[in-house]
């Protein structure tokens, strides 16, 4: 998550930490070769190999901040090769590779290591390779804006990690392939931790086991593909609370992991918010998309971050996000935020996942847009699009929502709030609300444990709503300013046209004569008579609540 908001009050100056929220990176005007070899989709040594599973194997030295351990990658040739890359960040030390027994060069560049074999793997075949590494990680100063490893303690001063890296990488804290267009079938992580504390990962707990250097070790496996950024470590004296909730593919477990001395709290906010929601999202979105793996929340030292199956918590057992509301409207403050928005990546973002950062869009416009779909499955309709509507107040319309390709760079934080405003148009724009529910389904049922580009969920959107929507994607995603529809009295007739910075702009928008019932107009971006009877500039009104558009009565 992130998000950037405008000083439009003393509400939106405090909560200064949600400018950022989800540590997405800092924008950047120019890009290094450092960039292209993190963000590049397309390299040779990247694309030669499809991975299939990592085994995770990492022990955390709390008091010296110091991680060692090593990673498995199982692969599949897509093309014959003798060189690859993987990630890990450049303060981290590769302490050696082995393959078929025997150690293999390697050299870095940056935060990229090549990897050379002995001979061709032809394609097609089946592989691995076990990277061993140890350092200290970068250390997260304000987590979840920026990334890297939470070394803290809890109240009662008991050691407490976690591991918070999107956008910046989970190479920050292991060795992988660190992009998101390619996601492991499978994993198995498996954390050492001192005696006395709890490790809490992805999937479900396979085993624990007692060390002989007084360290236990726990082995989570995960049975669904994920992204890499989402593999999570939480380390800390937690409490176990077991529940379910018989969904849509039957019974869903729920395990919530709170600090010890925090179960009540936990019990009574989690009880409120998580069996409402998860119904809420399966009647809007399709199953959850990881029942094999279950449902967690674990309590974290940091706001919260959507990791896959294991959602990392930390709004203090408050309604809204950390006691406020983000619409101003009052309907912020009847629910949990990051239970709500982070379980909402579950489908945007964990279930379809972007190839490349720079569409991190497809996660966070939906998944904003999931907070006013969850309002109005339990308070109604009028109240989700007052909630939607009033989360304008955060929109700053600064740059493009998409971001450059291929350098690891997110667009606009107005991705979230704009993104989610835009796409309660396109329902508007659609008008049939059992059509919009199956196109959203529809999208995580046909991009089912997927990545996926930008061009694929408009033009799937395009298809099923039986409209060409891609102008309002464009104008929305790709350019700073909203769109105005302008009136203008010419030859003493009412004249009516968009001014967008796309040339093919030509949305439709409600309106209506005071009184009467609103009506569809299409306009174009050069002028056309308005013909609706008794029309006036005087009289007219646009449906600026459902619409985000400029008005120009000329």
């Amino acid at each position: 998550m992130k998000l950037k908001l405008k000083s439009l009050s003393f509400f939106i100056l405090g909560l200064f930490p949600l400018i950022s929220h989800a540590q997405l990176g800092a924008k950047k005007e120019t890009f290094t070769r450092a960039d292209t070899l993190r963000g590049s989709i397309t390299s040779p040594f990247r694309t030669c190999y499809d991975i299939n599973y990592y085994h995770l194997d990492v022990k955390f030295d709390i008091p010296n901040k110091f991680i060692s351990g090593s990673v498995l990658f199982k692969f599949t040739a897509v093309n014959n090769f003798d060189k690859l890359q993987f990630d890990l960040f450049s303060n981290l030390k590769v302490e050696k590779v082995i393959y078929k027994g025997r150690e293999l060069p390697y050299t870095r560049e940056f935060n990229a290591v090549f990897l050379n074999f002995p001979k061709g793997i032809a394609k097609g075949t089946k592989d691995e390779f076990t990277v061993y590494y140890s350092g200290n990680p970068t250390i997260a100063k304000h987590a979840p804006w920026d990334g890297g490893i939470v070394f803290t303690s809890d109240s009662l001063g008991k050691p407490w990690v976690a591991t918070a890296c999107q956008g910046m990488g989970a190479s920050v804290w292991w060795p992988n392939k660190d992009q998101q267009a390619d996601e492991v079938d499978s994993a198995f992580i498996s954390i050492s931790v001192p005696k006395g504390l709890k490790d809490v990962s992805n999937g479900r707990l396979r085993k624990v086991t007692p060390l002989k250097d007084g360290y236990t070790r726990f082995d989570w496996f995960v049975a669904n593909p994920i992204n890499n950024y989402d593999i999570e470590a939480n380390i800390g004296d937690y409490a176990h609370i077991s529940d379910s909730y018989m969904g849509e593919k039957g019974k869903l477990t729920l395990d919530y992991w709170p600090l010890s001395y925090n179960v009540a709290k936990a019990k009574k906010q989690f009880d409120a918010n998580v069996k409402p929601m998860i119904k809420a999202f399966e009647y809007w979105f399709g199953p959850y998309p990881f029942y094999e793996d279950g449902y967690k929340l674990i309590e974290a030292p940091h706001l919260g971050m959507e990791h896959q199956s294991g959602t990392a918590y930390g709004n203090h057992y408050e309604n809204g996000y950390l006691g406020r509301d983000l619409s101003g409207t009052g309907w912020g403050l009847k629910w949990d935020f990051i239970i709500v928005h982070e379980s909402g990546h579950e489908w945007f973002g964990n279930n379809i996942t972007s190839k490349d950062l720079a569409d991190m869009w497809i996660h966070e416009s939906f998944t904003n847009y999931s907070e006013s779909l969850f309002i109005e499955s339990i308070w109604g309709k009028q109240a989700g699009q007052e909630y939607v509507h009033g989360t304008r107040m955060a929109i700053q319309n600064d740059g493009p929502i998409i971001g450059e390709y291929g350098v690891n760079k997110e667009g606009s934080g107005d991705m979230y709030y704009k993104g989610g405003n835009m796409l309660n148009m396109i329902r508007t724009i659609i008008n049939d609300d059992e059509k919009w529910r199956n196109i959203l389904r529809g999208l995580n049922k046909t991009f089912y444990h997927q990545t996926v580009t930008h061009d694929q969920i408009v033009d799937y959107i395009n298809k099923e709503s039986g409209k060409n929507l891609t102008p309002v994607f464009d104008q929305y995603l790709k350019h700073r300013n909203i769109p105005t529809l302008e009136f203008m009295t010419i030859n003493g007739k009412l004249m009516y046209r968009w001014i967008a910075d796309v040339s093919n702009f030509n949305m439709p928008v409600r309106i209506k004569v005071n009184g009467g019932d609103y009506q569809f107009i299409t306009p174009h971006t050069r002028f056309a008579p308005l013909k609706i009877d008794g029309a006036t500039k005087e009289n007219i009104q646009v449906d600026t609540f459902n619409y985000y558009i400029g008005v120009l009565m000329d």
